[in-house]
């Protein structure tokens, strides 16, 4: 992802420096009052916006696979960690639920030794 932010914006570099030399050259023009310099960078931004987005499709979709796996593998911890807490859960509620009966068992004993 680094790589591809660093394209785009060496991409916008180029282009300014292009605007700037237009400008400076009065091939463009200049702005109103002291917007020169602002106008220069939006004009940048627009003019990079879809060389971006032609020149960097390839670099832009291997970014785009890497977060995917990133996101599946995430996804797939995630659910091994669920699935180890629902075992885990699982074997209390047994051993609780076997401990339970052991009392009732015992204590339903001791009723009918009592009874007798």
């Amino acid at each position: 992802m680094l790589r591809y932010t660093l394209m785009r914006f060496g991409i916008f570099v180029g282009c300014l420096l292009v605007v700037w030399g237009l400008v400076y050259s009065g091939l463009a023009p200049r702005g109103l009052g002291d917007s020169n310099g602002l106008w220069m960078i939006l004009l940048a931004m627009l003019i990079s916006a879809p060389i971006s987005l032609v020149v960097l499709r390839k670099e832009r979709d291997r970014a785009s696979e890497r977060i995917v796996r990133r996101v599946d593998r995430a996804k797939a911890k995630l659910e091994a960690d669920r699935n180890q807490e629902d075992v885990a859960d699982d074997a209390a509620r047994t051993q609780t639920q076997s401990q339970a009966q052991k009392q009732s068992q015992t204590q339903t004993q001791q009723g009918q030794a009592q009874t007798s």
